[in-house]
């Protein structure tokens, strides 16, 4: 059984690209017309008061009668675009802005993208609280590894509304939805399967964890050194947790290593798998090459080895993202 992928005929040129985001791909309006003195007196002041002074009194009327209850922040320092990497703050707004729109139309909330020009865990913690009042949840984003996760559990721990980072548990839920729709198709078992995760960052170390709770018994997960295990002696604090918690066959080595007999690869790093790797594969296995903007395996190679294939792309069929 095969679920084929194939190239995109959508041919976007560079010109259509850059006419889709010209002026941006926001905006701010208002929910209710001002047509006279009187509309004015309502929306400002004299009006506007005693709304003010509502919400002074009680919170939580905040939530319902401003827009704050259903406005997300996406945030984000550029630390971690996509597959495009440290590509800083403003170069950033792109991904934020499109982010936005997602929720705006999938989801029917207000976003709005911000961008910070601090590195420091102290400092994005503390500014993102001071900005956390105008706004109903936190969606934060391409934050690089491992500041992400403080930074996260941090806010979390201050705030009183929710608080997300998007490419820790956005991605590890659409991974394990995807997951289950194919090994329905495919009269497969979670259990049962020998799973390879490229990349040990927010999206990786997620993964295996929501992964491992559906009950996943066989993870191995890859860096840019190779096979995460537990007497390599240069792995961070987050690595080695992942090497305490994954790896129960003890396996060690690189990329066709880890692919020997697997059943599952989900890539979240970039890099390029081969067909060499491929071919170690078990029969019929499930690719997921989620990377941005260009997936670990060639999707002509995907098509040819994988029983199900998605990447990360708007432009391929199956998109997990």
């Amino acid at each position: 059984m095969t679920i084929s992928l194939q190239r995109t005929t959508q041919n976007l040129t560079r010109d259509e690209i850059f006419d889709a985001h010209e002026g941006g791909k926001l905006t701010i309006s208002s929910t209710r017309p001002l047509r006279d003195m009187r509309d004015l007196s309502l929306a400002y002041t004299p009006g506007v008061a005693t709304v003010c002074e509502a919400i002074a009194e009680d919170p939580e009327v905040a939530r319902t009668h401003t827009g704050i209850g259903n406005t997300v922040a996406v945030i984000s320092d550029g630390s971690a675009v996509l597959g495009l990497g440290d590509i800083g703050p403003q170069a950033s707004i792109p991904v934020m802005e499109g982010k936005a729109q997602l929720f705006n139309s999938f989801a029917g909330l207000k976003a709005v993208p911000i961008v910070l020009d601090v590195r420091e865990v102290d400092a994005l913690v503390e500014t993102i609280a001071a900005i956390a009042p105008s706004f109903g949840a936190i969606n934060l984003e391409d934050i690089s590894a491992p500041r992400c996760f403080e930074v996260e559990r941090r806010l979390i721990e201050r705030l009183d509304i929710p608080v997300m980072h998007d490419d820790q548990h956005g991605t590890a839920v659409v991974i394990l939805a995807a997951l289950r729709n194919s090994l329905k198709l495919l009269d497969r078992d979670i259990a049962d399967l020998k799973i390879v995760i490229s990349g040990a960052g927010a999206a990786g170390v997620a993964a295996v964890d929501i992964l491992t709770n559906a009950g996943a018994t066989d993870i191995i997960v890859l860096d840019s050194r190779g096979v995460l295990h537990a007497s390599r002696g240069d792995l961070t604090p987050v690595k080695a947790d992942l090497a305490a918690k994954t790896n129960p066959r003890g396996v060690t080595g690189g990329v066709n290593d880890a692919f020997t007999g697997a059943d599952l690869f989900i890539g979240v790093s970039g890099g390029n798998i081969g067909e060499e790797a491929l071919k170690l594969m078990a029969p019929e296995p499930i690719l997921f090459t989620l990377a941005n903007p260009t997936p670990e395996i060639d999707p002509e190679l995907s098509n040819r080895y994988g029983a199900i294939v998605a990447t990360g792309r708007s432009d391929l069929p199956n998109q997990i993202n």
